[in-house]
């Protein structure tokens, strides 16, 4: 049913809890499985190229930390994990790159690290549901 899947991952226990599901269902479709961590809030104002780039170098050590634990933990089952950082804004960027590159299935947290979320259903999580191309599987 599906043949390629992809996991947000913004390191949250509502990722790591997408993530195990989203390895099991590869697992059980022999599906082609990839990950996307979006680095939101780069400065959009910075008195120097140099304060972008170190925030860009932090954000991308903590992803590239999150990501090499998501592959491993996807090894560990059999399955080969895809990973990539992008840039930009959670919803938007996670809605764009799942129709440019054809999933059929989108598996994200139902909580990941906004500050919005309390207990109703987060906007980040509501608007990707809505706005996404193919089947989204929201895990709590």
């Amino acid at each position: 049913m599906f043949k390629k899947i992809l996991v947000g991952n913004d390191g949250s226990e509502g990722a790591k809890k997408a993530l195990r599901t989203a390895i099991d269902i590869a697992k059980y479709y022999g599906a082609e499985l990839h990950s996307i961590s979006v680095e939101e809030d780069l400065p959009k104002y910075a008195a120097t190229v140099g304060e972008v780039l170190e925030a860009k170098a932090e954000r991308n050590g903590y992803f590239g930390r999150i990501n090499e634990e998501a592959r491993e933990m996807a090894a560990k089952e059999g399955v080969v994990l895809h990973t990539r950082i992008v840039p930009g804004h959670e919803v938007e960027t996670l809605v764009d790159y799942t129709r440019e590159n054809h999933f059929d299935l989108l598996v994200i947290g139902f909580m990941g690290h906004s500050k919005i979320y309390g207990r109703i259903w987060g906007s980040t999580s509501q608007n990707i549901t809505r706005l996404a191309p193919c089947t989204v599987m929201v895990v709590k």
